[in-house]
């Protein structure tokens, strides 16, 4: 008796999914619940477990093949005393396991009857830990080529920049980084202060917060701002929903946790689609000025670039050292003009430069919802 084994659905818009490898061989034996497959859709690799224990009997799709939702990948031969006993993987371990991504039947068992054991898995991830890093991965590489080569190809890009003189912001966040640390648990740093700044943004000029589909614009109701986090092999973009409901302190611990499970592959597959505009940090790696290209089927992507001190003439044409910040917007000219992407970034640039040393983060006057 065989049990066929389908693609499946991978989040509500996912279409399709990469194999990127095979966890499991013809032949070898699989416990129910124990991954099968790596499977990559939107940029996030993710682990398919069998429903059922048994061995693998045939395996129908080639790694690196691309293949639709629900298509047949597998066929497994039932263990029917597997199915009479249940698995021979206690929940904590399996909970462990799926947590840092093992494979349990890589995994030598020290307990009785050679069963896996907690201690077998922390010692098999120790050893991994301290074994030379994985080639890039081509697929990832090859999702982010497709997204980009359509996006450069059906999207009729323009291009604007301002500066922003956000002195009072750097002087702010020396203040307050090590106290928000301590109270918060989270890092301190740019990024919320942009994001609270874009929430602004697309509330003045919500043609941004949309998308060009069958030939007209369609607004987006929610505002869920994608965040490029730059990895080893590639870029990835997680989605920090409902942006405009959240206040400060929880916009930077939202940020903190996206951007830290998408460096370690955590980040579940629902939680890089449904994104409504995106923000990409190119200053991070000193750029001053970038042309991002357009994240579709979004409106727009602005940069935050690399915050440089310069002499700038203020008031009464006198000479002082600014720290400076240059914003890039890249946009679908199908969806708005330059000047309403020009009041975007007015307002963007407004709220950068109302942070003073005494703006308070934690209360009303600067939570993104009032």
């Amino acid at each position: 008796m065989t049990t066929a084994i389908s693609l499946p659905q991978l989040g509500e818009s996912a279409v399709e999914g990469t194999i990127v490898r095979w966890l499991k061989r013809v032949g070898d034996p699989i416990a129910r619940d124990e991954p099968l497959v790596e499977v990559m859709t939107d940029k996030v690799t993710v682990e398919i477990p069998s429903p059922v224990a048994g061995r693998i009997a045939r395996l129908l799709a080639e790694e690196g093949e691309t293949v639709p939702i629900g298509t047949l990948i597998a066929e497994i031969a039932v263990d029917a005393e597997a199915a009479r006993t249940g698995d021979r993987f206690s929940p904590v371990v399996r909970k462990l396991a799926a947590e840092h991504g093992v494979d349990l039947a890589l995994v030598p068992g020290s307990g009785e009857g050679g069963r896996v054991t907690k201690h077998d898995v922390l010692a098999f991830i120790a050893r991994r830990s301290a074994a030379p890093a994985p080639a890039v991965n081509e697929a990832l590489r090859r999702s982010i080529a497709e997204q980009m080569t359509r996006s450069y190809r059906e999207i009729p890009t323009a291009w604007t920049m301002q500066e922003a003189d956000v002195s009072g912001l750097v002087a702010l966040r020396a203040t307050v980084r090590e106290a928000c640390e301590q109270r918060t648990g989270v890092a301190l740093s740019y990024l919320p202060f942009m994001l609270t700044a874009v929430v602004d943004g697309l509330r003045a000029v919500p043609a941004l917060n949309s998308r060009w589909e069958d030939g007209r614009v369609v607004r987006s109701e929610r505002m869920h701002l994608g965040i490029a986090v730059a990895l080893d092999d590639g870029l990835i973009v997680p989605v920090v929903r409902d942006a405009d409901r959240l206040s400060f302190v929880e916009l930077a611990r939202a940020v903190a946790d996206l951007v830290a499970r998408a460096r370690a592959g955590r980040l579940a597959p629902d939680e890089v689609r449904g994104g409504t505009f995106t923000v990409n940090n190119t200053g991070a790696f000193g750029s001053v000025l970038s042309v991002p290209i357009v994240n579709a089927p979004q409106a727009g992507i602005v940069t935050m670039e690399a915050i440089v001190k310069r002499p700038v003439v203020v008031t009464g044409d006198a000479i002082e050292v600014r720290s400076i910040m240059n914003l890039c917007l890249s946009f679908d000219h199908r969806v708005l003009d330059g000047a309403a992407a020009g009041r975007f970034l007015s307002a963007v640039r407004a709220r950068l430069e109302a942070y003073q040393p005494e703006t308070d983060l934690v209360g009303g006057s600067d939570a993104s919802t009032s």
